[in-house]
C-alpha cells in the first residue's frame, strides 16, 4: 500500500509537470518513481528492482497501462516495456486488448462473428487469445456515434451487443484511432476462415448457386459456405459449366476432408491443397466467388431503440404493390438507404399506443429469413412501417417470371425450405403469421428468400376471418381460422401447405377449378385436397397432405417440417 501511494503520489506530479512544461523530466523515472518500485509489494516479495522497472510483475505499471492506453509510450519510458510486448504482432505496444473470455477460441466457446458456431478444428488454422478483427467492406457511418471504415481496417471489441458491436478502430500497431459503433456483420476476426474471400457464411444451395452464377463468377469460381441444413456443416460451392456442384467437408477426430484419403487439420488448409489440385471430377478451385456487401439490420444504430421516426426522413418512390393492409413503395432513408415503405390503409381501426406495442415486438424477431423492421411513423395518419427492401419483390411474382420458371426442382424445395427456417423461429417464439402466402414471402440477391408481413394481421384489427370474401384469403386460410377465428401456429402450418403448392407450381392460384367462395364448403365439406403438382415427388406431396389434416393437432410443427426438408437435401459430388 505504501508503494502504491507513492506510486500514485508520482504520477499525479509527473500529470502537472507535463501540464505547466510540455515535456518529461527523466529524473522522475531514476528517482522518484524507483523508489517508489523498491517500496512496493513486489520489491518486498523479492522481485528485483530493474524486473520491476520494466513493468513485470508490476501492479502500479500494469494498472496505468490498462488505464491510461494512449499514454503508452510514457509509460513504457517509465517502465520498460510490457512484459506481453511483442506477443502478437497484431496488437503492437500501444493498446490491451481487454477482456474477450466471451470469445476466446482456445476455451471451446462459440466464437463470435458473423456466423457463430461451436469451435472445432472445421474453423480456423490459427488460434488467438486476443479478439482482433477486420472489415470485409467499406462502411459509411450514419450517425455520429458510428464508425466509418475501409475494407482492412483493423478493430478491438470493445462490447458485443446485439448487431452493432462498440470497437476500436486501430492502425497496424494496435494504436487507437477512433472508437464507435459497428455493423457486425461486417467484421470478421483476423486469420479466421470468416475472414476469406471465400467465405460466405451461412447459405442456402440455391443462395450460393445464385451468387456463382451472377456476372463476373467463371468457370472454377467457388465459395465455402455453412450449410442450413442442420449437421451438414461446411460444403464447398463450385462453378462448373454453368452449373454449380457443391462438395461437403467432413469433419471426424479433429480432422476435415473431402476425399477420406486425404484429410486436414482445418477449412483453410481443404482449399489451400484444392486450389493447387483437382477437386473430384472437376479441375482446381480458382478465384473466389465475388462477394456482396451486406446491409446492417438497422437504419443506424440510434435506431435499434429509437424506432419511431418522422416521415420527413423519408422519402417515397416508385410504388411496388398494394395488398388489403397497404400499399407498399420504394423508398429512402435521409436519402441514403433504400428502404420498402408500407402505408397502411384502415387506420381508422389502428389505436397509436397498441399498434406501438405490437411493432416493438415485431421489431424484436430477428431472423436471416424474416424482414427487418427498421422503424415506424406514427405521428399522424397514414401510419407507416419500414422495413428492408427485397429487390425481387414478392415470390408469387418472382416464381411467374424468367427467373423463377428456370429454377429446378431441387433450387424449388430449398427456398420452400427458407421460408420454413424463418416460420419455424416465429413458431419458436410463440409468434402467428396469420396470412401466409407466395405473396408475403420476399425474394433478394442470391434468391434467398424471408417471410413478411408476420403479424400485420394481428396489428390490422379489422376482422378478416368473419368478413366478406375479398378480405379473407380462402384459399389460404385453415378451416377452422375462417369458421371461428381460431389463429395458431397450425392454422400457419395449413397455409404453408398451400404456400409449397405455389412453389412446386410456379405460382400457380389454388383451387384453380373452385370460385372462391367454393372453397371452403369443398374442403369442409367433401374433404377435397389439392392434387399433388405436376412432376412433383411423392415425398413433398406428403408433405403437403400433412399440412391439410384436418385436426389443427394432427398436423406437424415447422420444426417437423424443417426436420423432413432436410432430409430430402443430399450433397453429393454429382449434384
Amino acid at each position: 500500500m505504501k508503494g502504491f501511494k507513492f506510486s500514485l503520489l508520482n504520477f499525479l506530479s509527473l500529470c502537472k509537470g507535463v501540464l505547466k512544461y510540455g515535456r518529461f523530466h527523466t529524473y522522475i523515472s531514476s528517482l522518484k518513481l524507483r523508489f517508489a518500485f523498491f517500496t512496493s509489494p513486489s520489491t518486498r516479495a523479492g522481485v528485483s528492482p530493474e524486473r520491476a522497472q520494466r513493468g513485470h510483475c508490476n501492479p502500479m505499471g500494469e494498472c496505468l497501462r490498462a488505464t491510461f492506453p494512449c499514454l503508452q509510450t510514457l509509460w513504457d519510458r517509465i517502465y520498460g516495456p510490457s512484459s506481453d510486448a511483442g506477443e502478437n504482432s497484431v496488437k503492437g505496444d500501444c493498446v490491451s486488448t481487454g477482456d474477450v473470455s466471451s470469445t476466446t477460441v482456445n476455451s471451446g466457446t462459440e466464437s463470435v462473428g458473423r456466423y457463430a458456431r461451436p469451435v472445432s478444428a472445421i474453423q480456423t488454422c490459427r488460434k488467438t487469445d486476443n479478439a482482433v478483427y477486420t472489415a470485409l467492406w467499406d462502411f459509411e457511418a450514419r450517425e455520429v456515434e458510428e464508425l466509418s471504415f475501409k475494407a482492412g481496417d483493423i478493430f478491438q471489441i470493445v462490447s458485443y451487443s446485439g448487431d452493432w458491436w462498440n470497437a476500436r478502430k486501430t492502425d497496424k500497431n494496435g494504436c487507437i484511432l477512433a472508437t464507435g459503433f459497428v455493423p457486425r456483420n461486417y467484421l470478421a476476426r483476423v486469420e479466421s476462415v470468416e475472414s476469406q474471400p471465400w467465405f460466405f457464411g451461412k447459405m442456402s444451395r440455391v443462395e450460393a448457386s445464385s451468387h456463382l452464377m451472377s456476372p463476373g463468377n467463371h468457370d472454377g469460381s467457388f465459395l465455402v459456405r455453412i450449410s442450413e441444413t442442420d449437421n451438414i456443416g461446411h460444403v464447398i460451392s463450385v462453378k462448373a459449366h454453368k452449373k454449380t456442384k457443391h462438395f461437403k467437408i467432413y469433419e471426424s477426430n479433429g480432422q476435415v476432408y473431402v476425399n477420406p484419403t486425404l484429410k486436414f487439420s482445418c477449412v483453410l488448409e481443404v482449399v489451400e491443397y484444392y486450389q493447387s489440385h483437382p477437386l473430384a471430377s472437376l479441375d482446381r478451385l480458382k478465384c473466389p466467388c465475388i462477394r456482396k456487401r451486406p446491409q446492417p439490420q438497422d437504419l443506424s444504430h440510434s435506431t435499434v431503440d429509437e424506432w419511431e421516426l418522422p416521415k420527413e426522413d423519408f422519402s417515397l418512390e416508385d410504388q411496388l404493390g398494394s395488398g388489403y393492409f397497404a400499399d407498399v413503395y420504394r423508398g429512402t432513408w435521409k436519402n441514403r438507404i433504400n428502404v420498402a415503405i408500407k402505408i397502411l390503409k384502415n387506420h381508422d381501426c389502428l389505436k397509436q399506443k397498441e399498434f406501438q406495442m405490437e411493432v416493438q415486438i415485431m421489431k424484436r424477431l430477428r431472423h436471416r429469413h424474416l424482414i427487418s423492421l427498421f422503424a415506424i411513423c406514427t405521428s399522424s395518419t397514414p401510419y407507416y412501417i419500414i422495413t428492408e427492401l427485397m429487390e425481387k419483390g414478392n415470390l408469387l411474382n418472382f416464381l411467374r417470371g424468367s427467373e423463377g420458371e428456370a429454377l429446378d426442382l431441387a433450387s424449388l424445395i430449398d427456398m420452400a425450405a427458407q421460408v420454413v427456417e424463418g416460420m419455424a423461429y416465429l413458431e419458436a417464439n410463440n409468434s402467428i403469421h396469420r396470412d401466409l402466402a407466395a405473396r408475403n414471402v420476399l425474394v433478394g440477391d442470391g434468391y434467398i428468400c424471408k417471410v413478411a408481413d408476420f403479424g400485420l394481421a394481428r396489428i390490422v384489427k379489422e376482422p378478416f376471418y368473419v368478413s366478406d370474401e375479398k378480405k379473407i384469403p380462402y384459399r389460404w386460410t385453415a378451416p377452422e381460422a375462417i369458421s371461428h377465428g381460431r389463429f395458431s401456429n397450425k392454422s400457419d402450418i395449413w397455409s404453408f401447405g398451400i404456400l409449397l403448392f405455389e412453389i412446386l407450381t410456379y405460382g400457380g392460384i389454388p383451387y384453380p377449378g373452385l370460385a372462391t367462395n367454393e372453397v371452403f364448403v369443398y374442403i369442409t365439406k367433401h374433404n377435397y385436397r389439392l392434387p399433388a403438382p405436376p412432376k412433383c415427388p411423392q415425398i413433398i406431396y406428403d408433405i403437403m397432405l400433412s399440412c391439410w389434416m384436418v385436426k389443427p393437432e394432427d398436423r406437424p410443427d415447422f420444426k417437423d417440417l424443417r426436420n423432413n426438408l432436410e432430409n430430402i437435401s443430399r450433397y453429393s459430388d454429382l449434384d
